[in-house]
């Protein structure tokens, strides 16, 4: 991504301003909350409060649908646009080509960091299922928290796609 971007910089800022800056934005924000009811899912489960960790652990799965069902309106959009990589593939800009490996970098991308919100969500279903028949306690809550390390990890990843892809032609 790095290379290409260099190498074909206007391109991908053409291409990139076609993303719609609000809903990534939205996005963003939707993920760092879902990060803090995540740790206080943990901390729920730390000190004993199970009815408190299942309402911030289905808290965050619903965060995380959220930023999903976002996503969909985005690719929907994409794919009305004729902007989704293929033989229908429609760019009125410059270097159309280009522009069009810039959008395979963006489905790419953004498709396996929902994949892996998928993947976190339904985690989180098993927690929430395991926190319901009380299996957790301030002694053993070791799989909040793990599940808690790899919810936090998909959402930094996002920390550092948002700006690759939605920002690279909103620089003025």
């Amino acid at each position: 991504y790095t290379v290409y971007r260099f190498r074909y910089h206007e391109a991908f800022m053409a291409a990139s301003d076609k993303l719609d800056l609000l809903m990534g934005g939205i996005n963003t924000c939707v993920l760092i909350l879902s990060s803090l009811t995540m740790a206080m899912a943990v901390h729920s489960a730390q000190v004993n409060k199970r009815r408190s960790l299942i309402a911030y652990l289905l808290l965050t799965m619903a965060l995380g649908g959220t930023f999903l069902g976002i996503k969909a309106f985005e690719y929907a959009h994409k794919f009305a646009e004729n902007l989704v990589p293929g033989p229908s593939f429609t760019f009125h800009g410059p270097n159309p080509q280009n522009a069009q490996l810039f959008f395979s970098f963006y489905f790419a991308l953004t498709g396996f960091h929902a994949l892996h919100m998928v993947v976190g969500v339904g985690l989180l279903s098993v927690i929430v299922w395991m926190a319901y028949r009380g299996r957790f306690s301030r002694e053993y809550h070791n799989p909040v928290e793990n599940v808690g390390l790899y919810w936090h990890f998909v959402d930094v990843v996002w920390i550092f796609l948002f700006p690759l892809l939605y920002l690279v032609g909103h620089h003025q």
